[in-house]
């Protein structure tokens, strides 16, 4: 069973960011992603949060963008940079397996 919403540590492992990063781009994409929050205040991330962050993850460090391009990309072009993100993230999976294939021999 998949869980509803995420801690901040959680997504930053999921990232492989780090938590104060995570709560960067929460805010600097507040337009964009929108986190819960539980009874102490702690950010709670649905599922969509934390492809949009994969996405701003993606925009920031793998394309080098500054945050105003990213916000512009994000809101000029959501459909082609998610799909982009999803093929990287199947590119990652099999290069992950091919290693454990090539352990194996």
């Amino acid at each position: 069973m998949q869980k509803l919403y995420y801690s901040i540590g959680e997504v930053a492992g999921i990232l492989g960011e780090s938590t104060s990063a995570v709560r960067f781009w929460s805010d600097k994409f507040s337009r964009f992603i929108n986190p819960k929050r539980n009874a102490k205040g702690n950010r709670m991330f649905a599922e969509s949060d934390i492809e949009t962050l994969k996405q701003v993850c993606f925009l920031l460090k793998g394309r080098g963008m500054t945050i105003e391009g990213a916000i512009k990309e994000l809101a000029d072009e959501r459909r082609p940079v998610e799909r982009r993100v999803k093929a990287l993230e199947s590119l990652k999976a099999i290069r992950a397996q091919l290693a454990e294939v090539r352990k194996s021999l």
